[in-house]
């Protein structure tokens, strides 16, 4: 660098020579013909290139770079010697001392006609640019004295307009290089050197005005629209080509209409614009002028300037003396022949623009305008000079359209992303598909905004329909456009989801693609969720958050190119991948757009295209669809089903979103699930083409969900006939009640009792949550719930129970007039029913059913029983027939209602009015044991054999059949565990009997080991253990405890013995697990018991164990039996 200035430099110094005998400080506009050809043969030299000129189109950065180092240092020069600078100051502050130090003196001639024989205005404008108002005005006051000055020639008039419309288009927003500096510091140092100047003394001020070019005497003017005006019209005659004539008038009514005729800038279409862009660049191109980014971004810059108000308000001039100034100009070149008609072979970029600079005028005058009389005549003037001119009419091309768009996408120039929407949507663009492909897959990064993305779709799909495309197109098309998505974030993929649902529910292949393509987004698609499934589909409830992000991106990618079928995969792996059903749900819950537009979102969003396709639907409809084929067409496993409940469940769970909206959303609503797999189904009642026990499971998981929102009770339910939904629910459980019982003619499904709980469960959630609503406004459903009541009216009086809740008080209890006689219940609540079936002595069964339905109905009964417990006959028959109803009832119980019914049995036994001895069956003799805490265990125990042997006997040995006997081992099996439990909590736990182990140690040392210690010290005496300290020693119930156990096995023993078949798997499970309890207490407790007592047990137990029937069983039972070995031993 310091050799090109060291060139520079000498230039000056050399340029002071050739003006002998005067000198670069005082040098004349007429004489700059003496210095100029070694200043600029340097500046060319530096600069690199033959031609100087400083538009970016035609320089080199480089050049650029040194004219504005040139323009800068010179400019400082002459600043520095009129403002007197202090040396010693300016040696030590100035950044470019050391360069300006080496230049001779100049004057304003030497640095305009510098900058003039060059072509940098544009450098001159941004150095202005940077300067304050009153110093720019003074500078453009010079720059026109200048250009008055003679000889004045078209260069300085070429000059003068370029400054104008230079700083018109303000400083360039997009340079933002290491160049900008050198402005900043520029201005930095005017100011300093102003600062300088108010401070000087008035003689040295008086010294350095003594500028032979200065002759400005007048007022200086603030009001830079008013210098450039006047001093355009002061050289008017100086101007002798059409072209500076065009330029002129172009400039003034472009400053004129964004001085007074817009207040804010004019915002063009994308599309406007590129017409524009397009115009100009055809026109340039006639004349030699390659299409480049430069021309492009010089090109926006004008139209932003012609569009935009001025920086540069006016203060003196008005817009009547503007306008006035500027038509007179005009009608003075016109009456010249000067603006003469274009030839349409030789167009003129100025002609052009100042057609367009008069319509922006003519178009935005107001009505009337002070100053100007006759304001009508003069817009005819103007007319009259737009016919003149002649422009013809630039025929744009959609070849041209494309590249000028390419070439702002490519180079990033202004409003890219809106021209990258533009390119996108233009379909004649893409007939060129080499070109349009290449600048696509270019700049990726550009198109990566939804709105882009989906105009890209939609062209590539109308390319598709109309067969325009090759396979390879077509495959290297859909790649890119799926890049693109894949860059998106999350939240404007599921914009970009929601949009393409909108065009198209199978995305790409949706349009006529070829099988080609077809096979290629197979292989993708399975590709992606192999990927998932194998990745952290089975640990999807560990998977990490990254896995998770990794699957989401894979199946919107696959989502965007087809929704119908990623929605599909995701539906088969929920299913029939064991535990994949949580991460796919996890994935669509991400994935919301693919639920679609949502209500209220804006219409016109992605474009037209939508409003073309007819296709289009919700992802949610989709993957409702998709799982009813799944139902239908597939026989599904009970692990499948429980997953496609899990995975719906899920997907009805509401989930905060990324789009920064507070409201969770879920993926689907459960009016979706009601409508699309719970009614249809339930409602086709005997057509045998549903799976009941499925829809029931999706019914609890919508009421699930609806009873688990923090709000109210859902007011949707009752839009979905809630009413006939019950009634028919009312019937099923109806025709379950007895599902041990061969089904009638013409049934289609054989109840289990998992059905029939599941059932009950169902009609008591959706009782509750429509009794909610009818009791909040009874008289607005009292004919639906005469309805309802009306169709339930034949059927099983405790189905009308699990009702209760809807009708509220509409409907008093019903049940069988036998019950009255056991139970007082009130006649207001409560109607009793002759039913065949309900004779003399069935009341306690009737009271039994009722016990078993819920547990406010149960105490209920409790409280109204009828029972004379000082009466020893009535507490004998209340007891014989509570057992004969039990007997009953037992085999008809689902499990809850068992639960509920043992917990009756309890409270009975506990408060003494139901009879149930307990009778020692199976010992050899009397135990010395406490049972008094274990009472009503043993009770209930010997109760319960008692029903089983009333059950296995002869008189009901057909009563049920091989399922329903399965059941019933299965209800006492889950009694006995109940019982084991029970007696369980009464041991302490592992710290508690520790602590007591070691208290009874302290206390009583063991005694009789011969030594001396067994003595007392005092008296010689034996210790004697009273009573109480004996109590104290057996503070724990081992042996009580191993006691009921050995009592509850041999229960358990007898049963399945009796049963038929002796096969019953849950009491030989039961068996194991008392077997498994006693072990564990033996080796808890090792005094519970001696080893005589031990082997008496095992051999007691093996005894019994003999009576099986089923020899695997009885040999594993045997093998537990002898391990029940004391740790003494």
């Amino acid at each position: 660098m310091k050799q090109d200035f060291a060139i520079l430099q000498g230039a000056f110094l050399l340029a002071e020579k050739l003006c002998l005998p005067s000198n670069l400080s005082s040098l004349q506009k007429e004489d700059w013909s003496k210095a100029v050809h070694p200043i600029l043969d340097a500046i060319r030299e530096v600069c690199g290139q033959d031609t100087l000129c400083a538009h970016p189109s035609t320089a080199t950065a480089t050049a650029v770079s040194w004219m504005k180092k040139v323009v800068c240092v010179v400019w400082l020069k002459l600043l520095s010697r009129e403002n007197g600078e202090d040396a010693e100051k300016a040696w030590r502050e100035s950044p470019f001392f050391s360069l300006q130090s080496g230049l001779p003196e100049v004057n304003h001639v030497v640095l305009l006609e510098t900058v003039r024989s060059m072509a940098a205005a544009r450098v001159f404008a941004s150095f202005l640019l940077h300067l304050a108002h009153p110093q720019i005005c003074a500078e453009l006051e010079r720059l026109v004295q200048h250009v008055k000055t003679c000889p004045t020639r078209e260069d300085d008039v070429r000059l003068f307009l370029d400054v104008w419309w230079e700083m018109w288009k303000g400083k360039d927003e997009e340079e933002k290089s290491e160049e900008d500096k050198i402005e900043t510091l520029f201005a930095r140092q005017v100011a300093s050197l102003c600062c300088a100047s108010a401070s000087v003394s008035p003689q040295a001020a008086k010294r350095l005005k003594l500028d032979p070019t200065d002759t400005s005497t007048s007022v200086p003017t603030t009001d830079v629209l008013h210098i450039l005006l006047y001093a355009l019209r002061d050289i008017r005659n100086n101007i002798s080509s059409a072209e500076l004539c065009f330029q002129a008038l172009s400039v003034s009514f472009d400053a004129l209409y964004t001085t007074f005729l817009i207040e804010q800038e004019i915002g063009l279409s994308p599309r406007d614009r590129l017409h524009h862009l397009s115009q100009v660049a055809i026109i340039k191109e006639r004349n030699d002028e390659k299409l480049s980014p430069e021309l492009v971004r010089e090109t926006q810059r004008d139209l932003r300037a012609s569009h935009r108000p001025s920086q540069f308000g006016s203060s003196t001039i008005t817009l009547g003396e503007a306008f006035k100034i500027i038509t007179e100009l005009a009608q003075s070149w016109q009456s010249s022949g000067l603006l003469k008609q274009c030839d349409s072979s030789d167009s003129s970029i100025w002609a052009f623009k100042l057609d367009q600079s008069v319509q922006r005028v003519l178009g935005a005058l107001p009505d009337t305008v002070d100053g100007v009389d006759d304001l009508e005549t003069e817009k005819k003037k103007l007319n009259q000079l737009l016919q003149s001119l002649g422009s013809p009419a630039v025929k744009v091309t959609a070849e041209v359209d494309a590249r000028i768009t390419a070439t702002i996408i490519t180079h990033r120039l202004g409003d890219y992303q809106n021209f990258t929407v533009l390119f996108a949507s233009e379909e004649n663009w893409s007939a060129g598909e080499e070109q349009w492909m290449k600048c696509l897959e270019k700049n990726q990064v550009a198109f990566q905004q939804c709105d882009t993305v989906i105009r890209l779709t939609a062209t590539l799909m109308a390319k598709l329909n109309s067969g325009g495309l090759e396979v390879s197109q077509c495959k290297k098309l859909m790649t890119i456009i799926a890049d693109i998505f894949s860059a998106l974030s999350l939240e404007e993929k599921n914009r970009a989801l929601a949009d393409m649902l909108g065009l198209s529910s199978r995305g790409f292949l949706g349009c006529s693609v070829p099988s080609a393509v077809t096979e290629r987004f197979e292989k993708e698609l399975n590709m992606a969720f192999n990927c998932i499934i194998q990745g952290g589909g089975r640990a999807s409830a560990t998977a990490s958050q990254g896995n998770l992000n990794t699957a989401v991106s894979l199946v919107a990618r696959v989502a965007f190119q087809n929704p119908e079928a990623a929605i599909k995969s995701c539906c088969h792996s929920a299913i029939f991948n064991k535990d994949a059903f949580s991460l796919m749900a996890n994935i669509l819950q991400q994935l919301h757009g693919l639920r679609g537009q949502q209500t209220g979102k804006d219409e016109t969003q992605g474009g037209p295209e939508r409003m073309e396709v007819s296709d289009a639907v919700s992802g949610s409809v989709l993957l409702c669809t998709c799982l009813r084929e799944i139902t239908k067409t597939k026989l599904l496993s009970a692990n499948e089903k429980e997953q496609l409940v899990k995975f719906v469940g899920l997907l009805m769970k509401p989930v905060m979103t990324v789009d920064g909206d507070d409201k969770k959303q879920s993926f689907l609503s459960q009016p979706e699930v009601m409508n699309n797999f719970v009614l249809p189904n339930v409602s086709a009642l005997g057509c045998g083409s549903s799976d009941i026990e499925l829809s029931l499971q999706l019914l609890q998981a919508v009421l699930s969900a609806a009873t688990q929102e923090a709000e109210s009770s859902p007011d949707w339910m009752m839009d979905c006939s809630p009413f006939p939904l019950l009634c028919v629910l009312a019937q099923l459980l109806n025709q379950s009640l007895r599902c041990w019982e061969q089904p009638p003619e013409g049934a289609v499904y054989r109840w289990s009792m998992d059905s029939r709980e599941l059932l009950v469960s169902v009609l008591s959630t959706l009782g509750g949550v429509v009794g909610a609503h009818v009791a909040a406004s009874p008289s607005s459903w009292s004919r639906a719930l005469f309805w309802l009541h009306s169709q339930v009216e034949e059927l099983d009086w405790t189905v009308r129970l699990y009702l209760k809740p809807v009708w509220g008080d509409h409907f008093k209890n019903e049940v069988p007039s036998s019950l009255l006689t056991v139970c007082d219940l009130p006649e207001q609540e409560w109607l009793g029913l002759d039913l065949p079936q309900y004779g003399l002595g069935t009341g306690l069964l009737a009271w039994m059913e009722c016990c078993a339905v819920s547990d406010p109905l149960q105490a209920t009964m409790l409280s109204c029983l009828s029972l004379d417990q000082s009466r020893a006959d009535h507490m004998s028959m209340f007891s014989k027939g509570l057992l004969v109803a039990l007997t009953q009832t037992l085999p008809w119980c689902s499990v809850p209602q068992w639960t509920r019914l043992l917990r009756l049995l309890r409270e009975l036994i506990a408060t003494s009015r139901l009879h149930a001895p307990f009778s020692l069956e199976y010992v050899d003799f009397l135990p010395l044991l406490d049972l008094r805490k274990f009472s009503c265990d043993l009770r209930l125990s010997v109760l319960l054999l008692r029903v089983l042997q009333l059950l296995c006997g002869s008189s009901c040995s057909g009563w049920l059949e091989a399922d329903g006997w399965a059941h019933v081992g299965r209800l006492y099996a889950h009694a006995v565990k109940e019982i084991v439990g029970s007696v369980r909590v009464k041991l302490p736990s592992s710290s508690t009997k520790a602590l007591v182990s070691k208290e009874i140690a302290t206390k009583h040392p063991k005694k009789g080991d011969g030594s001396q210690s067994d003595l007392n010290p005092a008296d010689g005496a034996l210790e004697i253990t009273t009573d109480s300290q004996m109590e104290e020693v057996d503070i724990v119930p081992s042996q009580e405890v191993l006691f009921v156990l050995s009592q509850l096995f041999c229960h358990v023993q007898h049963i399945q013995v009796m049963m038929p078949g002796g096969q019953c798997e849950p009491l030989f499970l039961c068996s194991l697990e008392i077997l498994s309890h006693y072990e564990a207490i033996v080796a808890a407790f090792p005094d519970a018991g001696t080893l005589l007592e031990s082997d008496n047990t095992r051999h007691f137990f093996s005894t019994i164990t003999d009576n099986l029937q089923n020899q695997e069983m009885k040999a594993v039972l045997q093998q537990k039996i002898a391990q029940l070995v004391p740790s003494t031993a």
